[in-house]
This record gives structure tokens, C-alpha cells and sequence, in this order.
């Protein structure tokens, strides 16, 4: 099987070849025989019911400084010209990412896009976890002052993050009595008609926040990401280091949970985040730790990916919506 695959994302000649899961990915397509090309959302067209991008066909390597040769640019037609299109550019979720979701999704049922862009935009990282809210810890979404008051004064100690910010951005670890509350609520509000996340701190994030991938609704593996010391995020963005890690019962009990609804949604790579056996988010939209994966357990959640999303495209399997 040679398929035709387009991947709507960030500058490939940016990344950071031994952990970003694009490349990883890409490297993958290209040695199963698919030709790959790239393009930025900025250069996704909608066009009278055409659906063009201008991309440029890439011959990659694992060889840092060297790792990327392009063709020259060309428009391509993304229904005729694609099999299949990867939606992988890193959040922020702002209207820019909804909008190529949405230009995106009218591929279907000539080309096969993934994580499937109905659904990936229906699921952004922190909401989507609201529809298990027996997996998570104690959480609540509002822009309500006196409702994020008392929900800290229940709690006690809280994090208080922005509802669609990605990377451990303005994530803020609030002690029960921390007089910054106020002050934190209006700089959010100032700058965003959004709600905040509040979530019950969980004391376990000291040892480590749990990435785990799913490939189509499967648990492949799982990584522990450890902040820095006097840090509450575990983010890789914000220093947060990657150790090795298994599956325990609690992870296992996530997964089987929600891996239907993620498999019937087409969201084929998937990673959640578990901090103590809470889950905290359903990341969808970029997800982030293949290389580290594999690195650390030998799991080679590309190679899973591409069997997946081979299987899908023989099988003419898009996802109910």
C-alpha cells in the first residue's frame, strides 16, 4: 500500500528531530513507501467547494542539522491528491484552529483526516474530560468569581488554569489561603471572555504527571513526566523531565473507559494526562511523547499509528459523527 499523506503543521525544518511526534510520524509514512508532503494552516484554501493547500513534497532523515529536503511548492488539491491528511500543528485552540478543523472536515469522504477534525474540534483537551467526570479529580469550569471562591474554599489547595491553553501556559498552583486569587481572576478576565478550569490540586503531581498514548482507543504505553523542583507543572515545555514508566490498574481503568468513545470518534493518537490515578486531560489535538516512548520501552507508537490508519483507509472507516 502507497498512500498520498498530507500533514497540516508547524515548520518541519524547526523541529526538534529526537522528540517531536510529527517527524516521528512522517519518518514512518516515508519508510512504509507513502509520499509525504507538508503544509502550514496558513496555507490550507477553501475555493468554491475546493479544498487546496500549498504544500511541499519532503524527503526526511534522521540526521540533526540535515534532516529535511523540500520540493518545490505546489498547490494540491486535498480531496483528489490526498489519501490521507495529518492535523497535527501545535494548539493555541483559537479560532484559527477551529476554522482549518472545520475546512478540514469537509474532506470526508474522499480523504481521511486525523485525528478526525469534527471531533478534534469538539474536544478540546480540558473540556473533553468533562465527560468523565468520575475518572477526574474535583473540578469545576466558570467565570463565576464567587463560585471559584467557594469551590477553593472546598478544596482547599486548587489549580487554576486557562480552559484552551496548551504547553503548562498560565497554569497557577493556588494554596487554600493564598491571597492571589483575586488578582490571578482578573488578569484572565481582562484578557479572555473564556472561563477558567479550577481542578482539586492533587499532591501526587510531585512525583510525576503520566502521559499515556492511546492508538485507536488502545493503550500503547506511558511515560512519567516529573517537574522541576518548586514547579507544579510537568509539562516538557516548562522543564518537566521524562522517565520511564508502565501501566497500572488505574491507568488501565481510563483507558477502557474511554477508549471506545475515542476509536468511534476517530481520534487514533491520543495522549492523556493522569496524575495519582486522576485523569486530568484528553489531549487530542497535538499529542506529544512517541519518541519518548519508544526511547524508553522500545513501543513504537508510529509504526501503531500508521497500522491503524492504513487499516482505516483500506476499510473506508471514518467515524460516526
Amino acid at each position: 500500500m502507497s498512500l498520498r499523506v498530507a500533514i497540516q503543521m508547524d515548520p518541519i525544518e524547526g523541529v526538534d528531530i529526537d522528540a517531536d511526534t510529527t517527524f516521528a510520524l512522517a519518518l514512518e509514512a516515508q519508510a512504509r513507501g507513502h509520499s509525504v508532503c507538508v503544509f502550514h494552516p496558513n496555507e490550507l484554501v477553501w475555493d468554491r467547494g475546493a479544498i487546496r493547500a500549498r504544500t511541499r513534497a519532503v524527503t526526511l532523515r534522521r540526521e540533526r542539522g540535515n534532516h529535511v529536503d523540500f520540493a518545490p511548492a505546489e498547490s494540491l488539491d486535498l480531496r483528489a491528491d490526498a489519501d490521507i491528511v495529518l492535523m497535527r500543528q501545535d494548539p493555541p485552540f483559537d479560532m484559527a484552529y477551529l476554522t482549518a478543523a472545520h475546512v478540514l472536515e469537509q474532506l470526508a469522504p474522499d480523504t481521511m483526516v486525523l485525528n478526525d477534525p469534527f471531533w478534534v474540534r469538539s474536544s478540546p483537551e480540558k473540556v473533553m474530560v468533562l465527560d468523565f467526570p468520575e475518572l477526574g479529580p474535583a473540578t469545576l469550569v466558570s467565570r463565576d468569581v464567587a463560585e471559584i471562591r467557594a469551590f477553593r474554599k472546598e478544596m482547599g489547595d486548587v489549580i487554576v488554569k486557562p480552559l484552551y491553553g496548551n504547553g503548562g501556559a498560565g497554569v497557577f498552583a493556588l494554596k487554600g489561603a493564598d491571597p492571589n486569587l483575586a488578582a490571578l481572576l482578573e488578569l484572565f478576565f481582562e484578557r479572555s471572555r473564556e472561563p477558567v478550569i479550577a481542578q482539586q490540586y492533587l499532591p501526587d503531581v510531585s512525583k510525576g504527571d503520566k502521559r499515556v498514548i492511546l492508538i485507536d482507543g488502545e493503550a500503547a504505553g506511558a511515560i512519567n513526566r516529573v517537574p522541576q523542583a518548586g514547579e507544579a507543572r510537568s509539562n516538557m515545555h516548562v522543564g518537566g523531565k521524562a522517565e520511564k514508566s508502565g501501566l497500572d490498574d488505574h491507568d488501565m481503568k481510563i483507558c477502557e473507559t474511554i477508549g471506545p468513545v475515542l476509536k468511534q470518534r476517530g481520534l487514533v493518537l491520543v495522549g492523556i494526562d493522569v496524575i495519582g490515578g486522576k485523569l486530568t486531560e484528553i489531549n487530542v489535538t497535538s499529542p506529544t511523547g512517541v519518541q519518548e516512548l519508544k526511547r524508553f520501552s522500545g513501543v513504537d507508537c508510529a509504526a501503531l499509528f500508521w497500522d491503524a490508519a492504513e487499516r482505516r483507509w483500506a476499510d473506508k472507516d471514518f467515524p460516526a459523527r
